[in-house]
């Protein structure tokens, strides 16, 4: 069951939601455009907490600074990656071994841009990466990226673009695409769930 927990990055207090199912295997996801209306509580970011959930790895979604209750104020991606960073270590401190970075459109890029990466952190996963909306040109090679999932007519995250982008972050990675879905996934959780599910696996004991 998930618990509320607050946690520091630098000197401000974010807030999150924490399902501590396993002891090893966690993973941090990150949401969508807080200028947009996005925080944890959004559906397409519940549903990649609750396919992790099913796979007993503890989950951490929170929001960003200046979206929900976190404190601060919005710094175009660029204090997030702190914040990402932040979650991660909270995870670390708690003993996890390897953890998963999952983020959903702005979270998406945010997470791509954060680095470098604690050794624990092993696998990523980009759900709409918002291509067509953010510049990604400054979006490093990113050799933990395992797979990416977008919608059929997200205008958004188009496939197209996507798989120009995929070439240079990682060609081994996986680019997942849901019918008729559009960027915010509506009537197409249960697609998107089951898709992340067969790229969804980790090593450590419970």
């Amino acid at each position: 069951m998930e618990s509320r927990i607050t946690f520091h990055t630098g000197s401000l207090r974010l807030e999150g939601q924490i399902n501590p199912l396993s002891k090893t295997c966690g993973v941090v996801i990150t949401h969508p455009h807080p200028l947009y209306g996005g925080e944890l509580s959004n559906p397409v970011v519940e549903a990649i907490a609750l396919t992790y959930a099913r796979k007993g790895i503890t989950t951490l979604r929170f929001n960003f600074r200046g979206a929900g209750q976190s404190e601060g104020t919005f710094d175009n991606g660029n204090g997030e990656r702190q914040d990402v960073l932040a979650a991660i270590n909270l995870l670390r401190a708690s003993g996890m071994t390897e953890i998963h970075l999952a983020g959903y459109s702005f979270g998406a890029w945010v997470n791509a841009r954060t680095g470098p990466l604690p050794p624990e952190v092993s696998t990523l996963i980009m759900v709409a990466p918002p291509v067509a909306f953010i510049d990604y040109k400054d979006v490093p090679p990113q050799p933990l990226l395992k797979a990416v999932f977008t919608g059929s007519d997200d205008e958004l995250a188009p496939v197209g673009l996507i798989r120009r982008y995929l070439a240079a972050w990682n060609p081994g990675a996986r680019l997942e695409i849901i019918d008729d879905a559009d960027h915010f996934f509506y009537g197409r959780f249960r697609q998107l769930e089951e898709a992340m599910a067969d790229h969804i696996s980790f090593h450590s004991p419970r």
